[in-house]
């Protein structure tokens, strides 16, 4: 029965490299839960202090978004921007019916623009002793939002780490989302571990019952050939 032994480990490798691996060995991996999304499609979407229409703090750029944070019946907890720097991450609220939620992430959600404005000292003695370099000077801001006091317009911007408006003195251009027109398709859904392991082929059936019945015929045999030899009945 010895000799038998390498035969029946090489037939377990063989049909071992055939079968595919047991499913249980197979994990799936969890989905991280997505952030919720809000994109600004006019441009009166106001960013609110409070729950109430007199604590504007900007006008969010068209075709940006918030991350929503909560809800009521009436508004969004909303966030522009994250705490990234050299950005801060504003908080407030939005009116619900001013925004339209998405359902996937978006690419670009926040604008990244700088406006570089020049602050002039005019009549400066400066110039008297020297060439008047130093007489403009230019700062440069990261823009938020736009808001009005009355009918003249600010811009809502951060520079080194401190939110204020400055006058709103160059028209800004930039370059509008369209995601939220046409979604992106969702990519195919990863196969399940239990559907990536799929029953057994034809093919696979047929071979695993020819090596079966090639076994059985091979130990049929060898134990036959090993049985003692039925004594002749002259030698009684």
């Amino acid at each position: 029965m010895k000799r038998m032994f390498p035969f029946f480990a090489a037939l377990a490798t063989l049909i071992g490299s055939i079968l595919p691996a047991p499913a249980f060995f197979v994990r799936a991996e969890e989905e991280p839960q997505t952030a919720r999304y809000a994109v600004a499609v006019t441009e009166n979407v106001w960013l609110y202090r409070e729950k109430n229409e007199e604590s504007g703090i900007f006008l969010l750029p068209v075709s940006y978004y918030v991350r929503i944070l909560g809800e009521d019946e009436e508004y969004y907890e909303a966030e522009y921007f994250e705490d990234a720097a050299p950005y801060l991450a504003v908080k407030g609220y939005c009116k619900k019916a001013d925004l339209q939620l998405v359902d996937f992430l978006p690419a670009r959600p926040y604008l990244r623009l700088e406006l570089a404005v020049s602050y002039v000292i005019e009549g400066a003695p400066s110039s008297a002793m020297g060439n008047g370099s130093f007489d403009r000077i230019t700062r440069t801001f990261l823009y938020y939002g736009t808001s009005y006091l009355g009918t003249t317009r600010f811009y809502y911007v951060l520079c080194d780490g401190v939110f204020d408006y400055i006058p709103a003195t160059q028209e800004l251009v930039f370059e509008r989302n369209t995601d939220y027109l046409s979604p992106p398709e969702e990519p195919p859904a990863a196969e399940k571990p239990e559907e990536a392991v799929s029953s057994l082929t034809g093919a696979h059936a047929a071979v695993l019952l020819a090596i079966g019945l090639s076994a059985a015929a091979i130990a049929i045999f060898v134990l036959r050939g090993r049985r003692n030899p039925v004594p002749d009945a002259a030698e009684f």
